[in-house]
């Protein structure tokens, strides 16, 4: 960082690290509700009454160490909306998306709130995940588009198979709304007491899978579209990433039903569900090809993005006599 204004490199950096901590406070998020520490902090902002820092006791520190994450994801937020405006060449892109991470943050901070004051209500619990889903969105795609130059970028696929995989991303939004829902009907609820969405377990568990399987479904179709279509070799190996991730979660799936629901097995799937979401969006983006000469002139912009700028407020009769002096 020069005179306020920051590059490439260190903008995708920052970008990355508010990615972690975004699957950071999934991951937590999902040990507070498994350990039934919900309640754990029973106010909110405060831990307790007039206390903000939890007592000695397990589930009081699981939700208040939640709470400590979701306090680092705020201040990364903000830190990267600041640097999308000090980042030089200029990207009103990442400004956009910078700006929608700010938005997802104070929408998980209200339903917080709204999970403590409703007792664990199972429904604003599961919007509370599904916000948290799109914010994950977000915090990709910013990553995503940081790492390259400007523009939408030129597919290289076919249109039929961007669409399917629109479709799929689809798909994966109804399965991880199922899972949360299933979640919601099943023994983690978050703490004692806890209202639970009102549907059998298996019921609830066997809609989950049958979206799931036509999920996988659409994804063996499309993998063999690309390949029919000749489609570049990353964006194939992208796809078997993908499919192969989602294997892995439907196994731990399966595996967590048949053993009833232990607290660590249903954490590794919700997790597994962040990253298969987070592989499916970066399929989706390998499908357009933005160039290695566009990133390059991105760094190139970048690196010499002060001089740049300092030569564009001259008056236009002075900027050749600065560029000869440099020379």
């Amino acid at each position: 960082m020069t005179s306020l204004r920051i590059g490439p490199r260190p903008f995708l950096f920052l970008c990355r690290f508010t990615l972690a901590t975004v699957m950071f406070n999934v991951a937590t998020g999902a040990a507070v509700r498994l350990s039934d520490s919900g309640l754990g902090c029973p106010d909110w902002p405060t831990c307790a009454e007039h206390h903000l820092t939890p007592p000695l006791k397990v589930h009081a520190v699981i939700e208040f160490g939640n709470r400590v994450v979701v306090f680092v994801l705020v201040l990364a937020c903000l830190a990267t909306v600041a640097a999308s405006f000090l980042r030089r060449p200029a990207r009103p892109d990442l400004r956009w998306l910078s700006g929608g991470l700010i938005l997802g943050v104070i929408g998980e901070a209200v339903l917080g709130a709204f999970v403590v004051s409703s007792g664990l209500n199972a429904y604003v619990v599961m919007v509370h995940f599904m916000v948290g889903i799109a914010l994950l969105a977000v915090a990709v795609l910013l990553a995503l588009r940081a790492g390259h130059g400007p523009g939408r970028g030129t597919v290289e696929v076919t249109r039929g198979a961007l669409w399917m995989t629109r479709a799929l991303l689809a798909l994966l939004v109804i399965a991880l709304t199922a899972g949360a829902a299933t979640t919601g009907s099943g023994p983690h609820a978050g703490g004692r007491g806890a209202k639970r969405i009102p549907l059998a377990l298996g019921d609830m568990a066997r809609i989950h899978a049958e979206i799931v399987l036509v999920t996988g479904v659409l994804m063996l179709v499309l993998l063999w579209v690309l390949w029919h279509s000749n489609a570049p070799a990353h964006v194939q190996d992208a796809g078997r990433i993908l499919l192969a991730a989602m294997v892995v979660q439907g196994v731990i799936g399966y595996a967590q039903y048949f053993t009833h629901l232990p607290a660590l097995l249903v954490g590794i799937h919700v997790v597994g569900a962040t990253m298969v979401w987070s592989i499916a969006l970066w399929f989706h983006h390998t499908q357009l090809s933005h160039g290695h000469q566009a990133a390059e002139a991105a760094e190139a912009a970048g690196a010499d993005g002060s001089r740049s700028q300092d030569l564009a407020d001259l008056p236009r009769d002075s900027a050749p006599s600065v560029v000869r002096e440099s020379a």
